[in-house]
Formats: structure tokens, C-alpha cells, sequence
């Protein structure tokens, strides 16, 4: 009896050092599995929906691993061009491709002696799979346009959304590194399946928005904290954050009812389940029904705006809805929405919101033929980049895809 509450308080610790919010029985037990593999040196693979939190955990095993005072790096395999990821991994030397101007050190170079993070590690080419299977198997790496074989003593923690076992069945992932890297597996819960998690994570996120940003802070009825328990949450706990700051702006001093959040939430119907999760369906029929539904809620609302727009009372030019903050414009603009939601290197993901303007909206043109689908998906690519300036990143994450497949559409596409 004493060791459990002797384990509870190590979770507890774990969660409130972290951040973690929640006390669902899925989540507690991935945290009280993570603490128990951290001080034993054996690679670990953490699987769960885009969006659930997964980058804790690898957290958490190096700072409560023996090798917690040496260095932690993360990597987003799937944020680097298949054309430069072996230089970003093992380094290269100089005059090894073009632009290799000087010696680099890679990452497993770079981290020797503590542990590296791999995020999104089913993205990597299957040439990229080779090098790691022999890193994880012998500690040796040869940088490009190197004969030298080096070592590295590192600790290797990957994560994916994908079904690993389908891709290696499709001939998309090794077994053998597969085999390797899922020592030890952590499955991380969808926010849908963690109950009461949800209200805590939205009192939270409007707290600590309106602390930030210096605004009334909003509540919630009971019948609207029933109406976000029941919405599916196919972006987890970022869609929730995101949609919560914008009622946190939006609706701030309110009590909001059930209509209210309904407001903010995105039609059922466009609430894709993520790839691990909807096995049946290959990789190019989810990108294209993911953008296709897309799409329809852009467009869903676009039409919302306008009506709130025609109804809308006049807002004075001296009005600021914000409150005194460095925004150069007393109007509220979409420039200032994307300050809020986005600091310059951050990983936050950007989700646009309707803005208020005194600029009579733009009518869409009806279009005397159908666009096809791979029209609809052209323009909305178009659009994103359009919307973040260019930003790859943050398109992709408005898009809710992965930087490797927006750079495959924009090519595709022409849009480079």
C-alpha cells in the first residue's frame, strides 16, 4: 500500500512539473509507465493522435533518466526535406554537397551522451531508417561525405500518430528498426476518451489566456461544459486550446451557454478521425478527404462571418476590444489575431478567427462551372500560405497536415 501512494505522488510530481493537466485512468497510467522505463536505458516509442500531448513524455523519461544533466534535443522528422535530413541527424563534411560550406555536427553527434527525440519518425525515408537501425544497433554513425565511422552513446525516445504496423506492412517502415525503437511503447489517450479532462483543460486555457492578455476571464455553463465533453476533439488538446483562446478573446467577461460554444466549434462533419486511429483508408485518400472537409468549413465559415457582419453593429474606430496592449491599431485586424495566437519560433498552432473590420467583405464570385476537388484543394493551400505570409509551418499546421506534405502540394501544385 505504501508504494502506491509512494507511486501516485511520483505521477502527481510528474504531472504538475510538466504541466500535464488531468486525472484521466488512460493518462495517469502512460505517466506511471513513462517514470517507471526512465532510469532503464531501453529506447521507447510513444504513440497517440496529432494534438495529444505526446512531446511530454520523452520530456519526462530524460529528466528522470541518469541522463538528465546531458543534453536533450528534439527533432521533427517530418518539418525536414528528405533532401538534408541525414546532414540534420549525422552531420556532414566540408564540400560534401553543394552549400556544405564548413564541417557539421549532427544531432546524435551533438546529444552524445543524452537523449534525442524523434518526433513524427514514420516520415523518415527509408535510407534515413537504415542509418538509424545501425545507430540504435552498434552506436555508429558516418556523416555524409565521410568514410570515418564514429560512436555516439544516446538514448533514442520516437513518437508518430501513424499505425506503425500497417506502414510496415506497406513497405513504408522497417521491421527491424520498428521492432527496435518499440522496446517500449506508451499510449498516449485521445482527449475524447479522457472525460472530465476536457473541462479542466478549457478552465485552464481561458484562465491563463485572459491572465495574459489582461482580459475579463470567461466561465461556462453547465449545459456548454456537456457540449465540449460531447464534441469528438479530432485535434485534441491543441484544437482545444486554440478554440478556447478564441472564446477567451471573443466572448470575454461572458458566461457562455451551449449556443455560444456551438459557435466555436466546427461541424461534426468535419472531424476527421487522425490516421492511427482509421487504419482502413491509405495515406492519399485521408490527405484528400482531410482537405476536402477543410474546404467546406473554411467555406462554412466564411458564409458565418458575413451574416455577423451584415448584423453586426458599428463598431467606433476608437474602440479597443483587446484592451491596453502594444497593437498599433485600435481596429482589431487579423495581423492582431495572429499575434496573439503565435509567437515568432513557436510550435503553437495557428487557427484563423473572424476579425472585426470596417471594409465591407469581399463577395465570393460564383464560378459558372464546379471547381474540382484538386481545384478546392489547390486554392485552399493557395489561401493558408496567403494567410501566414508565406510560413510554411504555420500553414501546415492551419491545414492540419504535415510540413513534408504541404511541400509535396505546393509542388504538385506549382505554387513554389
Amino acid at each position: 500500500m505504501s508504494g502506491l501512494v509512494q507511486q501516485s505522488s511520483a505521477v502527481l510530481q510528474a504531472k504538475q512539473r510538466f504541466g500535464i493537466v488531468g486525472n484521466a485512468p488512460a493518462l495517469t497510467a502512460a505517466v506511471e509507465r513513462t517514470l517507471r522505463v526512465a532510469p532503464i536505458d531501453l529506447s521507447v516509442l510513444v504513440i497517440g493522435e496529432s494534438g495529444a500531448g505526446k512531446e511530454f513524455f520523452p520530456k519526462i523519461i530524460h529528466a528522470y533518466s541518469p541522463r538528465k544533466h546531458a543534453k536533450y534535443i528534439a527533432v521533427n522528422c517530418g518539418a525536414i526535406p528528405e533532401g538534408t535530413i541525414d546532414s540534420e541527424l549525422f552531420g556532414h563534411e566540408k564540400g560534401s554537397f553543394t552549400g556544405a560550406v564548413a564541417s557539421r555536427k549532427g544531432y546524435f553527434e551533438e546529444a552524445d551522451g543524452g537523449t534525442i527525440f524523434l518526433d513524427e519518425v514514420a516520415e523518415l525515408p527509408l535510407t534515413t531508417q537504415a542509418r538509424l537501425l545501425r545507430v540504435l544497433e552498434t552506436g555508429e554513425f558516418i556523416k555524409v561525405g565521410s568514410s570515418e565511422v564514429q560512436k555516439t552513446n544516446i538514448r533514442i525516445v520516437a513518437a508518430t500518430n501513424v499505425d506503425m504496423e500497417r506502414a510496415v506492412a506497406e513497405g513504408r517502415f522497417r521491421q527491424d528498426l520498428y521492432y527496435r525503437l518499440s522496446t517500449i511503447q506508451i499510449n498516449i489517450p485521445p482527449l475524447r476518451d479522457r472525460g472530465n479532462d476536457i473541462a479542466l483543460l478549457a478552465r485552464k486555457f481561458a484562465a491563463d489566456f485572459a491572465e495574459r492578455w489582461h482580459l475579463p476571464a470567461i466561465s461556462f455553463s453547465d449545459d456548454a461544459r456537456n457540449s465540449l465533453l460531447r464534441y469528438r476533439w479530432p485535434g485534441n488538446v491543441r484544437q482545444l486550446k486554440n478554440i478556447v483562446e478564441q472564446m477567451a478573446l471573443f466572448e470575454a467577461g461572458n458566461t457562455l451557454d451551449t449556443d455560444a460554444v456551438r459557435h466555436y466549434l466546427p461541424a461534426e462533419t468535419s472531424s476527421l478521425t487522425p490516421a492511427i486511429y482509421n487504419p482502413s483508408n491509405d495515406a492519399y485518400k485521408r490527405e484528400r478527404d482531410m482537405m476536402l472537409s477543410l474546404i467546406v468549413n473554411l467555406q462554412n465559415r466564411v458564409d458565418d462571418l458575413e451574416k455577423r457582419l451584415a448584423t453586426a453593429p458599428q463598431r467606433p474606430a476608437e474602440t479597443n476590444l483587446i484592451g491596453s496592449h502594444d497593437i498599433a491599431s485600435h481596429k482589431l485586424n487579423k495581423h492582431s489575431i495572429k499575434d496573439l495566437y503565435h509567437d515568432e519560433g513557436s510550435d503553437t498552432e495557428v487557427i484563423d478567427t473572424p476579425y472585426y473590420t470596417n471594409e465591407e467583405p469581399e463577395k465570393p464570385t460564383p464560378s459558372s462551372t464546379p471547381e474540382t476537388l484538386e481545384e478546392q484543394e489547390r486554392r485552399a493551400i493557395a489561401d493558408a500560405l496567403a494567410r501566414n505570409n508565406g510560413h510554411r509551418k504555420l500553414a501546415a499546421a492551419e491545414l492540419h497536415i504535415s510540413q513534408r506534405t504541404l511541400y509535396r502540394k505546393i509542388k504538385e501544385y506549382g505554387l513554389d
